[in-house]
């Protein structure tokens, strides 16, 4: 098994608008992409546990011409809310760095 982290060239999160957060998961080699979107570890069950999302909220775009993946969740909190520890939603991701991907 090998972590999300090592396998792809690049996990990121941004904003996308106040209300909206997305995750992009790119991959250098189709392999690798092929490898984590048929495993089915990135997945609505993953981010509504990680980010208390309900399910029908969580949505999930594979792309195979450009070799990524976007999930696209609510904002936990608004943007710029008192309680927003990240104003722009950049450090979202790295709960996902650890996850496993089968073989």
């Amino acid at each position: 098994m090998a972590k999300l982290m090592d396998i792809t060239q690049l996990i990121r999160s941004k904003n996308a608008g106040p209300f909206t957060l997305t995750f992009d998961f790119m991959f250098d080699r189709f392999e690798n992409y092929r490898r984590v979107r048929d495993s089915g570890a990135i997945n609505r069950e993953l981010f509504s546990r990680l980010y208390g999302t309900p399910l029908e909220d969580v949505e999930i775009y594979s792309v195979d011409a450009a070799r990524g993946i976007k999930v696209t969740i609510p904002r936990p909190i608004t943007q710029g809310d008192l309680e927003d520890s990240d104003q722009y939603g950049c450090q979202m991701f790295s709960p996902l760095l650890e996850i496993e991907i089968p073989d």
